[in-house]
């Protein structure tokens, strides 16, 4: 850097102002020798201490995981035969707090059609999307797929028949291939290439130096956020679930991976009963409602026309987005 040149160069002009300039020169090469080691083990301790703190976040979360008391078994388990969504009178709160993050939603998702949660950050969209897969069980009232309580749903069947993708998936320090595959070990080479095409994912495929069998994060293989969205959208349109839960899919995307995401999106819908959160309004206009989550509670609901003339948050919201759109053009 600069800095690190300046300072020999002011020993030199002192040192020609100096009767004796040897030990100005020993110091200036001390110097030149001794500052890139001392730096280059100061920067090794800041890199320690940052995988440090994400190894403590890692053992937190695992810790948590592990402590946590595993939800109860149905005696009689029953399998899934419609995939109809129903949320009567939920409620939920996380344990330890002082209020329900989920309070009294209502609403029946039909087969075969889109909702769309929009609200404010905190609201309870992700916990309502949460509830379906029985990631946690509602504090009162039901969640029922096909008419049947998520609860008395055996566990694997229920996995089966939802395919979801959150926000901040990460995908497995292996293979592309097994990562695709996670969701339908079994499915066909033709099916695999299928859902690569379909998820817009065939140009990072071909880019890599092994293809499918490159390793995530082995010899400097990384992906970007937006690329990680796209290959878990290919594992979700090759587990072919009847049910799809989207947690804002696209937030992290840069412009171009968004738009390559909204078409495979677009695909991973077709025929499905979905469920998605989105943070991008223009997303969910075709949604065939949209649930306004404010609080906890369903603040407004219909379809993108309707919210618009009735002119309240939906409406207000729309408005902002749609100066933030400008703004960033």
């Amino acid at each position: 850097s600069v800095a690190f040149l300046l300072v020999p160069v002011v020993i030199l002009l002192i040192g020609n102002k100096s009767e004796n300039i040897a030990p100005i020169i020993t110091d200036m090469f001390l110097y030149v020798l001794i500052t890139p080691v001392i730096a280059t083990n100061v920067m090794k301790v800041m890199y320690l201490q940052q995988d440090m703190f994400l190894a403590d976040q890692a053992i937190s979360r695992v810790e948590n995981l592990t402590s946590s008391e595993p939800l109860p078994i149905a005696e009689n388990p029953e399998k899934i035969t419609a995939c109809d969504v129903t949320f009567e009178n939920v409620s939920f709160a996380y344990p330890n707090a002082g209020q329900n993050a989920v309070d009294g939603i209502s609403f029946h998702l039909p087969e075969g059609k889109t909702f769309a949660l929009v609200g404010q950050s905190g609201g309870g969209k992700t916990t309502i999307a949460q509830l379906i897969p029985r990631f946690w069980d509602v504090s009162a009232g039901s969640v029922t797929i096909g008419g049947i309580n998520v609860k008395n749903i055996a566990k694997d069947n229920l996995m089966n028949h939802i395919a979801f993708v959150f926000q901040n998936t990460k995908l497995f320090k292996t293979s592309l291939l097994e990562n695709i595959k996670y969701g339908n070990p079994a499915a066909s080479d033709e099916a695999v290439q299928r859902a690569i095409d379909l998820s817009q994912s065939r140009e990072i495929i071909d880019r890599l130096p092994n293809g499918l069998n490159t390793k995530i994060g082995v010899d400097g293989t990384f992906l970007s956020g937006g690329e990680q969205q796209r290959i878990v959208l290919a594992r979700a349109i090759l587990k072919d679930a009847p049910i799809v839960v989207l947690d804002e899919a696209t937030a992290f995307a840069d412009p171009e991976n968004e738009h390559l995401i909204q078409k495979a999106l677009h695909e991973l819908r077709k025929g499905k009963t979905v469920l998605m959160i989105a943070h991008h309004l223009t997303s969910v206009q075709d949604a065939d409602k949209i649930l306004v989550i404010a609080q906890g509670k369903i603040a407004e609901e219909g379809t993108h026309s309707e919210l618009i003339a009735r002119n309240g948050i939906y409406n207000s919201m729309w408005n902002e987005y749609q100066r933030t759109v400008t703004w960033t053009v």
